[in-house]
């Protein structure tokens, strides 16, 4: 039976129509329409609810002992949740950012809409003598909503795609760090300014962006993949338009703290410039192997790195034979600033995971990744367990060879993506059986844009930088 108006995976990805027989066999007449009940989006909302519930599984052994040390590493349970829950005044219903933290606490170190998403979550907890269990289940059943928004947010971006979003559902990645901390608040909104963005609402896709990069920073970069194709596509209406949505939405977020505490607003910002080297990044690797460089010139070399990278993607978007998918550069962009980053820490790969969903829907190099993240994952914490336990964790060694694996995954899937970039007719969305698919389904006013053209872009970028293009 044909389909005759999505992409169905147990036809389109040999990985899943070789897994195919497993489960059944190939998809049937319901897996068409949207909202039936065995439509798409439905049972795409049932696996995000199911591999959330898996995760949370695998948090039993601290959740049962209270998350104690080396138990709650030993057992790959570990959460920054429960401990935050009393370190930044929320058992004492301190408000963060406003109020002065008490002795033995800190002020909190996240964004104001971070901030605001826990203090929402500790008015819903009881504060009793299990008031850590509580607000741990009220941020993971909170994070659920989040991670069903970003699971249907992703369906809903190229319309006859909607099964790729099985893969932000379904990910190891989502599995395992869903709850770690609290980065799928921003995963969700940014999901949605995609989608927006998709559908040709780019102020208040912008307002999402900017509203997400109020949650977390990387967000804000996104903008950067943005100007590019407007650029060369001739649309920079468009982006002037996502911009002053995604600067409004800060704004709104962050001047009434700034204005009240000043101090405690800042916290982020300058604790993120002036932590060094930290776990999972590359400057920790060389410092493991001898090379390290000392904490005050990695700032400045981390983001020269990402900056130059950066470069390098923008030249490369100006000069291919066909104008890049926004979800191809949005995830070489991101990826790029987590590869540089001075910390990666294990849930950074949440970030990644819708952008590569529709960056490249391939099962079989999308698990290829993910498993260098799942090792990554584990090596970590086994490493920690060192930190607690002497002589019982994972040898640095080791855990070096598991940075090296998990950037090296990263790499690859980035690779695969810039081939497809360059070889469009390797790209599976762009070689699907959709004739409207031939261009950039999920790029909104993008898609079917005039295209400056390799040459043609990079000759305007040079010999006319005040141009203005038209909408």
């Amino acid at each position: 039976m044909s389909d005759p108006t999505v992409v169905v995976p147990t036809r389109d990805d040999p990985v899943i129509a070789g897994s195919a027989e497993l489960i059944g066999g190939d998809l049937g007449r319901h897996a068409y329409s949207s909202w039936r009940f065995w439509g798409p989006l439905p049972i795409l909302v049932l696996f995000a609810i199911g591999g959330f519930t898996l995760g949370l599984l695998s948090k039993l052994p601290c959740t049962l002992s209270g998350w104690q040390d080396p138990g709650r590493y030993t057992h790959l349970c570990y959460s920054d949740i429960p401990p935050l829950y009393s370190l930044r005044g929320f058992a004492d219903n301190m408000l963060p950012y406003i109020q002065n933290p008490l002795p033995g606490q800190e002020q909190l170190e996240y964004p104001v809409l971070t901030g605001l998403f826990m203090t929402v979550a500790n008015w819903i907890t009881p504060h009793d003598e299990n008031g850590t269990l509580w607000f741990f289940y009220v941020n993971a059943v909170m994070l659920a909503i989040c991670l069903v928004v970003a699971v249907v947010a992703t369906a809903l971006t190229v319309r006859r795609r909607p099964w790729d979003a099985a893969m932000v559902a379904l990910a190891p990645g989502t599995i395992l760090c869903a709850t770690i901390n609290w980065d799928l608040l921003a995963v969700a909104l940014t999901a949605v300014g995609m989608a927006l963005w998709a559908r040709r609402y780019p102020t208040w896709a912008g307002v999402a962006i900017g509203a997400a990069a109020a949650a977390k920073f990387y967000p804000l970069l996104l903008l950067g993949p943005l100007l590019v194709l407007c650029w060369r596509a001739r649309r920079m209406n468009a982006f002037a338009r996502v911009l002053g949505g995604a600067l409004g939405a800060w704004l709104l977020l962050n001047v009434p703290v700034m204005v009240i505490n000043f101090d405690g607003w800042v916290r982020f910002y300058k604790f993120s410039s002036e932590r060094g080297e930290d776990f999972g990044s590359i400057w920790l690797l060389l410092t493991n192997i001898g090379a390290g460089l000392p904490a005050s010139v990695v700032n400045k070399v981390a983001t020269g790195l990402f900056l130059v990278l950066c470069l390098g993607i923008a030249v490369l978007a100006l000069r291919t034979t066909r104008r890049p998918r926004f979800a191809q550069l949005a995830f070489l962009v991101i990826a790029a600033f987590v590869i540089t980053n001075k910390v990666y820490s294990p849930q950074y790969v949440l970030w990644l995971i819708p952008l590569a969903a529709m960056a490249r829907p391939r099962w079989r190099d999308f698990l290829i990744w993910q498993v260098g993240q799942v090792i990554y994952f584990a090596a970590i914490w086994l490493y920690l367990v060192g930190y607690t336990s002497e002589n019982k964790g994972l040898p640095i060694g080791w855990y070096s060879v598991s940075i090296i694996v998990a950037i090296a995954s990263t790499c690859y899937f980035g690779g695969m993506v810039i081939r497809d970039m360059i070889q469009p007719e390797h790209d599976p969305v762009r070689t699907d059986h959709f004739v409207e698919d031939r261009d950039d389904p999920g790029g909104g006013v993008l898609d079917g844009a005039p295209d400056r053209g390799a040459r043609e872009a990079v000759a305007a970028a040079v010999d006319e930088p005040t141009a203005t293009a038209s909408a």
